[in-house]
């Protein structure tokens, strides 16, 4: 079957505007859920068992992709987001609710993942580079108006439209992606899927970013609840890279980390999105508690963010092509450097336009730095290669914001203990976010020097077809 790229293209863009919308569209409509279904005590699982799931499977779809192929993989992680939705929008308690939700988030995990990879497939360098740029900057303003139409809905039609509604867009974007993505002829033999490695990395990483989100809301990081699945889980992974060692085609290909342009692209975004996910966690926080804004106001804040990320999106991916990855990357590390030491020198005076300037300044740092380093690492790997990469870039800029919101809360809560306001227990988190920030901008000067084109391996520079399954 030969690829239609419009097809494709069109799947794409509507399976990314999904998953950027549900990881935000839900937040608004959890008040009425919670009318309607009880259940406030468990109310963050809601969210925590969406955002686990989809965290856990990104870099296994990433290599389902690579060794089954591409148009397999990406129809089955769309079913099941659709039937979890479906599902979502059907439940009649909090425990239904937070199951389909973990059901929603094994689909979530390929939407991006396989979509930016997708993308990777069909383009070489310059056009993969602009259209990464500009799917980017859709998956930032699909997140500003996921809150948006939440609330919209909950309070015209009903909570459950908040999860229907993915169902149609869905179907649309699978009908796009059977019809218009093709995949190779098979390589002779059938590529055998690494089970070990598939249960040790699920069950690891699920304990791990469970243990972070007791830890960031319990007393004490010392506590059983909370040093159990931290040492299960790190017992788990430590026998996961040893078993993937000796695998023929590990769920993680550790070889790719020999790859200066990776190893760069992991630690920058490690670090950037411990960083990002704290602003966005906790500078509405501080609006409210501190400089005494109004909900409506917190939440208006984080606009310009977006606004900065969106457009930097675009600018960073076309200037790659001219400057090379290394200054656009260390250009965006100062920027979100900045805003991180105008947060740390907030007070009570604070204003709203000082704020969103902030805000701003640290937007633009995130949409220079997470776009070209996913064109990067894209164009620094063979073909077959190329799920794992992408999705082994956006896994640990997850774990990063995993780790980075469970850290910084903790820090706040210590504060508190002490004694001391919430003025003063939040300037300690943006210290905290302000260290992880340089850290950041160390990590940039890892980016080998050079222009995009140098650096690129010579199959990456044209377009071609998904690799072979098996690959």
């Amino acid at each position: 079957m030969e690829t239609r790229p419009r097809l494709v293209v069109g799947g794409v863009m509507l399976s990314i505007v999904l998953a950027a919308m549900e990881s935000t569209v839900v937040a608004t409509a959890m008040p009425t859920v919670v009318g309607a279904l009880g259940g406030i005590k468990i109310y963050s699982w809601v969210f925590s068992a969406f955002l686990l799931t989809s965290t856990v499977t990104m870099p296994l779809w990433g290599r389902l992709s690579d060794l089954f192929g591409r148009r397999p993989a990406y129809l089955l992680g769309l079913t099941i987001f659709l039937v979890g939705s479906a599902l979502s929008g059907l439940a009649q308690s909090m425990g239904q609710l937070i199951g389909f939700r973990a059901l929603q988030g094994l689909g979530a995990g390929s939407l991006i993942t396989l979509g930016m990879t997708v993308l990777g497939d069909l383009y070489g360098l310059e056009r993969r580079a602009k259209m990464q740029g500009y799917f980017s900057s859709m998956w930032g303003g699909a997140a500003l108006v996921g809150p948006l139409l939440g609330g919209f809905l909950s309070d015209h039609v009903s909570w459950r439209c908040v999860f229907y509604i993915n169902v149609p867009f869905g179907a649309a974007a699978m009908a796009l992606i059977a019809a218009g993505l093709g995949e190779p002829v098979a390589r002779h033999g059938r590529p055998r899927l690494d089970l070990p490695g598939l249960v040790l990395f699920t069950t690891g990483v699920s304990t791990l970013m469970v243990g972070l989100m007791l830890g960031g809301d319990a007393p004490s990081w010392y506590a059983p609840a909370v040093l159990g699945p931290l040492a299960l889980a790190f017992a788990l992974l430590a026998i996961f890279v040893r078993v993937e060692g000796r695998v023929a085609e590990p769920i993680m290909r550790f070889a790719l980390f020999r790859v200066p342009l990776v190893r760069a692209a992991v630690a920058t975004g490690f670090l950037s999105g411990m960083a990002m996910f704290g602003a966005i966690s906790f500078v509405p926080l501080f609006m409210q508690r501190v400089a005494n804004a109004t909900a409506t106001q917190a939440g208006f804040v984080l606009t310009p963010f977006v606004l900065g990320w969106v457009t930097c999106s675009i600018v960073s991916a076309r200037l790659v092509l001219r400057v090379g990855y290394r200054g656009v990357v260390i250009a965006g590390m100062l920027s979100l450097t900045a805003g991180f030491l105008l947060f740390a020198e907030w007070d009570a005076t604070l204003t709203l336009p000082r704020a969103m300037g902030a805000v701003l300044i640290a937007g633009t740092g995130m949409g220079m730095t997470m776009v070209p380093m996913l064109i990067a690492v894209q164009n620094a790997v063979a073909r077959r290669d190329l799920g794992a990469v992408t999705s082994m870039t956006q896994f640990f800029r997850t774990i990063g914001g995993t780790i980075g919101v469970s850290v910084m809360g903790a820090v706040m809560t210590h504060r508190l203990q002490l004694g001391r306001d919430i003025e003063w227990a939040l300037h300690g988190v943006f210290v905290i976010g302000l260290v992880v920030c340089v850290g950041a901008l160390l990590s940039a000067f890892l980016v080998p020097a050079g222009s995009a084109q140098e650096l690129a391996r010579p199959d990456a520079l044209a377009a071609g077809p998904p690799p072979e399954a098996g690959g």
